[in-house]
């Protein structure tokens, strides 16, 4: 009996070197795993964030496109001849029918305008419920969301019935037949795919859609604004 609990006591456990071995073996296999870690995880974590990004211009390009194709061809009061549209290079203000669970049902005032913060520049959505108001009257906008951060910059473009596109439009007697949104990597100048264009859904006045002839009426409002521009490029 002694010498069998001898020899069990001898093959029982690990010896010193075993445990060593086995120590080096799990270092190099960690070293390895911490190795292959440290190369992917950067690169993960730009894809991710790289999608995150695509999503978020996405999401902010489909609300720009919701918003301008039902723009309102209405005037802030009654006297006033022309339709609220005021475009730029870098904002564009008009009249919607107001949207949102808690909106109240009429129009509303919706700006899209390029600001900075302490993040960069950012296009910002801003609204503001309707009220006949004074031509020249200031529009108090609230509800402030951020569309679209750096580096994506976003400009407009507007094209009248002649297909020409202005850096500008405002003072027309009716919408701009498409709106041009242009998406440029600020960081590269290279326009994005997702740039195009929008067409409104209502582009001529209310008075046309009576007439006998709406489109020789929309014509013949077109043509002031039209002479107009051929003046300016004569001079």
């Amino acid at each position: 009996m002694k010498r069998l609990r001898h020899a069990l006591a001898d093959e029982a456990g690990f010896t010193l070197l075993e445990v060593l071995l086995a120590t080096l073996l799990m270092t190099v296999i960690l070293g390895a795993l911490a190795t292959v870690t440290a190369q992917w995880l950067p690169n993960w974590n730009r894809g991710i964030a790289q999608v995150q990004r695509a999503e978020r211009l996405a999401t902010g390009i489909d609300r720009i496109v919701a918003d301008l194709q039902v723009a309102e061809q209405m005037t802030v009061n009654g006297d006033a001849k022309a339709p609220l549209f005021d475009g730029a290079e870098l904002s564009v203000t008009f009249l919607r029918t107001a949207l949102g669970p808690s909106a109240r049902p009429g129009l509303e005032f919706i700006r899209f305008i390029e600001k900075a913060d302490a993040q960069g520049l950012a296009l910002v959505r801003e609204r503001a419920p309707f009220q006949p108001m004074p031509t020249d009257g200031q529009i108090r906008f609230v509800d402030q969301v951020v569309l679209i951060r750096a580096p994506f910059r976003v400009s407009f473009g507007y094209a009248g019935p002649d297909g020409q596109w202005l850096p500008t439009w405002r003072g027309q007697t009716q919408l701009p037949d498409r709106i041009r949104i242009t998406v440029r990597n600020s960081a590269t100048g290279q326009v994005l795919a997702v740039s195009g264009a929008v067409i409104p859904h209502i582009t001529a006045p209310a008075e046309c859609a009576r007439a006998k002839n709406p489109t020789t009426c929309v014509a013949a409002r077109g043509r002031p604004q039209q002479a107009e521009k051929k003046e300016e490029q004569q001079l």
